[in-house]
C-alpha cells in the first residue's frame, strides 16, 4: 500500500493538480497537503526529479507571484490588494 506521499507523487506526475484538487482526490484536508509538498520537493531533489509550481496570480490585476517559495496560497496581492488569488498548481518532471 504506497503512502500519501508516494500517491502525490504519482498523482502529480500524471499531470498539473492544485492543493485543493489533490486533498479531494486523496481524501486529506488541504491544510495538510502542504507540509507534503515541502518534503516531496526534497525528496525528488535526491532522484535528480523537481516539483514545478506554476504560481499563482491576481485575477483582478494579474500579478503573479513568481518569486514565492512557500507552497501555500497567498492572501492578498501585493499590488492592487484583492484577495482573488488562483492556487499554485504543482507537478513533478
Amino acid at each position: 500500500m504506497p503512502t500519501i506521499r508516494q500517491e502525490m507523487i504519482n498523482l502529480l506526475s500524471d499531470g498539473e493538480c492544485s492543493a485543493q484538487d489533490i486533498s479531494q482526490i486523496l481524501s486529506i484536508r488541504e491544510k495538510d497537503v502542504y507540509p507534503h509538498l515541502s518534503h516531496i520537493a526534497k525528496s525528488l531533489a535526491s532522484q535528480k526529479r523537481k516539483l514545478c509550481t506554476v504560481p499563482p496570480a491576481c485575477l483582478s490585476c494579474g500579478f503573479e507571484f513568481k518569486t514565492r517559495k512557500r507552497f501555500t496560497r497567498p492572501g492578498r496581492c501585493p499590488r492592487c490588494k484583492s484577495e482573488r488569488i488562483r492556487e499554485p498548481r504543482y507537478r513533478v518532471d
